[in-house]
């Protein structure tokens, strides 16, 4: 059997599992012990029994029982109020006139849900040949956050229509299972915890080289005639490029667990298509949204890695990750964090940069600021404001979210200028205050500069916050 219809097997085999049971209380994998539910909140839970049954949900925290019924195809839900987050481990049982299914260690925080690409789903355990920077420590160290972070890893299955479950329990925070959690969602949720003293919860949906296509459902994408359906389901066709199918498997299973949020780490499948990416994006966030049904939730995403993309020298990626931060303007209540700084030297043909807690870092960072409102913290990395030309034939450079300056450690480079005709060359680069004063001889007057716009171009210039310049082309009027 070849893997694509090996992975649709298996996917209507969880869906079966988690139907076909007689008499009995059967709960969707996402429901188990060691789950967190976000608090201060009417969290959802469900599950399956015989049609017509009665359910009764009692909740340890408060000694509520909730009482549903189970429609014509065994399925139920019910809402519970859920208190303050805390350390304290709670029970939920569930039980009907034949059965009962108690789950433990239930904590109750702050849940996200994090997915993407395969930078997303690394590890901390790496990959092959490519670690995560300190991993294997962070993986030792990992079981201080016991009760304080836990992670469901949504099993990779694809399937052609939504399906109502997937294989992915919750796991407690200790080495044997920290090894496999996402690595950005694990420095996520340790640094949200950090910040607010309530035990977070992960749920990590991702597969490695999936299309922006694979995430979204079917409806929304048939309004746009470039999505060829026939891939689906396509044996010629790689998984990570059919459309739906990860929407289908490893979303919508998932769509009614109650959560905060969604941190994206993708874009590198979709580099060809830059300009699409925007709206494809947006139609994705959408789609999630309504979906959850819990407004508009936030959506934090990070900004692809400097990489060769086969010719370190072309910009295709720096359209890409332009695209990313477009993509944050125009879709509400978003953001997205820049990542150019966190590659090493030796990592221009690696697509998995090792520096995967600083991404998690900033990207809670960013939660803290938008979603907790929390002052005092800063999250935005400076960005291209303006250009002013001078006599000099020099350029001066102004910037947004630069309140503290920039570091002055004469580290400048990644700086290109160009001319009348267009024609970029390397750009001296010079601290005035706040601002950036660009020169070169090369061109005589500057017309235009352009700052890490290439597909590998590492970043130096940071804020003095110790977030990294936005990479950007500018061109004077």
């Amino acid at each position: 059997m070849d893997k694509t219809k090996s992975l649709l097997v298996t996917a209507v085999l969880a869906m079966c599992a988690a139907t076909s049971a007689s008499g009995a209380v059967s709960l969707p994998d996402v429901i188990s012990d060691y789950m967190v539910l976000q608090q201060n909140s009417q969290a959802r839970l469900w599950g399956w029994s015989d049609a017509g049954a009665k359910v009764v949900v009692s909740t340890s925290w408060n000694g509520e029982a909730y009482e549903t019924v189970a429609d014509r195809s065994g399925r139920w839900q019910v809402q519970v109020a859920t208190p303050a987050g805390s350390y304290s481990p709670y029970s939920i049982t569930f039980a009907d006139d034949e059965s009962s299914v108690t789950v433990s260690n239930v904590l109750i925080g702050e849940v996200w849900l994090c997915s993407g690409q395969s930078n997303m789903e690394m590890p901390l355990n790496g990959f092959f040949n490519q670690p995560v920077e300190n991993g294997n420590l962070e993986i030792a160290y990992s079981g201080q956050y016991k009760g304080k972070v836990r992670m469901a890893n949504v099993a990779r299955i694809s399937a052609l229509e939504p399906i109502d479950s997937v294989p992915g329990k919750w796991q407690e925070c200790i080495p044997v299972n920290s090894r496999w959690f996402s690595a950005v969602g694990y420095y996520f949720a340790v640094q949200l915890n950090r910040i607010l003293d309530v035990p977070v919860g992960m749920i990590n949906s991702s597969w490695g080289g999936s299309s922006v296509y694979c995430w979204n459902s079917r409806e929304a994408l048939e309004q746009y005639d470039f999505i060829d359906f026939s891939m689906v389901g396509n044996d010629d066709v790689m998984i990570t490029k059919q459309p739906t199918v990860m929407y289908n498997s490893m979303i919508y299973p998932v769509s009614d667990y109650t959560i905060k949020g969604f941190i994206w780490n993708q874009g590198e499948a979709n580099i060809d298509e830059y300009r699409r990416y925007p709206e494809q994006l947006a139609s994705m966030v959408k789609t999630w949204r309504e979906l959850w049904g819990l407004g508009e939730l936030p959506f934090y995403s990070v900004e692809i890695p400097p990489h060769s993309y086969g010719n370190s020298m072309a910009v295709d990626a720096a359209l890409m990750r332009e695209a990313q931060h477009f993509s944050a303007k125009v879709i509400p209540s978003s953001g997205v964090i820049c990542t150019n700084d966190l590659s090493k030297p030796y990592e221009a043909d690696n697509i998995h940069p090792s520096m995967k807690q600083p991404v998690g870092e900033r990207l809670a960072l960013m939660a803290a600021v938008r979603t907790y409102g929390i002052a005092g913290i800063v999250c935005d990395s400076p960005e291209f404001k303006s250009i002013e030309l001078a006599e000099d034939g020099s350029a001066l450079l102004h910037f947004d979210n630069i309140e503290n300056g920039f570091v002055n450690d004469g580290n400048m480079q990644g700086f290109e200028a160009a001319g009348a005709d267009g024609e970029f060359h390397p750009a001296t680069a010079t601290l005035v205050g706040k601002d950036i004063k660009v020169t070169c001889d090369a061109v005589g007057q500057v017309k235009a500069v352009r700052y890490c716009f290439r597909n590998w171009q590492v970043g130096t210039v940071r804020s003095a916050d110790g977030l990294p310049l936005v990479p950007f082309r500018a061109k004077a009027d």
